[in-house]
């Protein structure tokens, strides 16, 4: 216990010595009409994971140098893009990379299923993208990884997982509890935005301890633990497809975004949703869905139908909203 208060006060300092180098440098999120703040707050807070990687790795020994290596590399491009737009060309081949160290670190490289390697790749990248595109209001990118790191942490006692593995998951959540103390506020009293240091460092930390469940256990179906988050981020992206738009703009059409921006729900109450969600998913695959990969995958595709319906249900009824708003601003 003393170890993880020590952490919390080491990422603490962290963060608030970050907050002095960013005003300094100027490294701001400036508002815009795809934006869903009207303020300018620091932007690149989220870089808190990464060093809780880094102070996790100090105080328990460097067990996994590959994934700290692939970490590195992935949030420190992300850093840069963050102060200085880069081509997505270099994003893309960095997040390769570093999930190709992952994967070494997981003993996944078996180059003779080299598709099977390849297909998982891109689900890995795919997957840390769709969770980056997941941020935009306070509270959601830090209040869900704790909604995820939680059930994982369940899951790690349960299994038996090594002490490594837990001590990683413990000294994320202190990470996010951090961020949380200053992100996690009604709009427009954030004290500073994740950015996508942030947002695709915690999906590469998160997507690395499934993946550790996941080998154990020989079941995929334990992705479910990000399955609010892939209903969102996966059905936008095909509504945004029917509607013939270039996926690589800026946009607001996600659930969470039309809820905080059209329905004018605090930004606090649609993270809790969110996190709601996820738990009553995660913890009903634990604790109620009996442990055999029939019933997982049966409680896996229930659960994805619901969470489709009610997407779909919601855009019927409301996406009307932000068709107005981009009307008025065409106006």
């Amino acid at each position: 216990m003393t170890t993880y208060i020590l952490i919390f006060i080491l990422l603490l300092l962290a963060e608030l010595i970050y907050f002095r180098i960013a005003d300094k440098f100027n490294i701001i999120d400036k508002p815009n009409e795809r934006s869903s703040h009207t303020s300018i707050v620091l932007r690149g807070g989220g870089i808190i994971f990464l060093i809780g990687a880094w102070v996790w790795s100090a105080f328990f020994g460097f067990e996994y140098p590959w994934f700290l290596a692939g970490l590195t590399l992935v949030a420190g491009v992300s850093f840069v893009d963050d102060v200085h737009s880069l081509p997505d060309s270099v994003r893309l081949v960095a997040q390769f990379a570093a999930a190709a160290m992952a994967f070494y670190q997981l003993g996944m490289l078996h180059w003779q299923m080299w598709w099977i390697v390849l297909v998982a790749l891109i689900v890995y990248v795919g997957a840390t993208n769709i969770i980056n595109f997941m941020d935009g209001i306070n509270g959601i990118t830090a209040g869900y990884s704790l909604a995820v790191l939680a059930p994982l942490a369940i899951v790690n006692v349960r299994l038996q997982q090594s002490d490594v593995d837990l001590s990683l998951i413990y000294s994320t959540m202190i990470a996010a509890v951090v961020f949380c103390l200053f992100n996690f506020r009604p709009k427009g009293k954030a004290r500073c935005f994740a950015g996508d240091v942030g947002s695709i460092g915690i999906a590469f930390i998160m997507l690395f301890l499934l993946g550790r469940v996941i080998m154990q256990t020989g079941d995929i179906t334990w992705l479910i633990f990000l399955l609010v988050y892939g209903v969102d981020g996966c059905f936008t992206i095909v509504h945004r497809i029917m509607l013939h738009e270039n996926l690589g703009e800026a946009h607001r059409k996600h659930a969470f975004q039309i809820m905080a921006n059209e329905l004018r729900i605090g930004h606090v109450k649609v993270s809790l949703l969110y996190m709601g969600l996820q738990l009553v998913v995660s913890l009903g695959f634990i604790y109620v869905c009996p442990d055999s990969v029939l019933w997982h995958w049966g409680y896996l595709i229930v659960a994805l139908a619901v969470l489709g319906m009610v997407y779909v249900w919601f855009m019927k009824r409301y996406y009307h909203l932000h068709e107005e708003y981009l009307a008025s601003l065409k106006s």
